[in-house]
């Protein structure tokens, strides 16, 4: 599942990219995936809205039960 997870957050990427920002993969454990943001999404205010209702709501298309925590710089 870690592999499905990491070919979707790729495409995920581009959009962050196109802002300025991106994202980097640091872990799974079990169904919990970890992201550092970084660049402008970093500082982002709406960083969390981001990897909530963007990237963790994409990421349940592969495992409903998948949650999405921020691990800071």
């Amino acid at each position: 599942m870690e592999e499905k997870v990491k070919e979707m957050l790729e495409h995920l990427r581009i959009g962050l990219q196109a802002d300025g920002g991106d994202l980097e993969f640091v872990e799974m454990e079990g169904k919990v995936v970890r992201l550092r943001l970084v660049g402008h999404c970093g500082s982002c205010p709406f960083a969390m809205m981001t990897l909530k209702q963007n990237i963790e709501a994409s990421l349940r298309e592969i495992d409903p039960e998948i949650t999405v925590e921020r691990v800071e710089a």
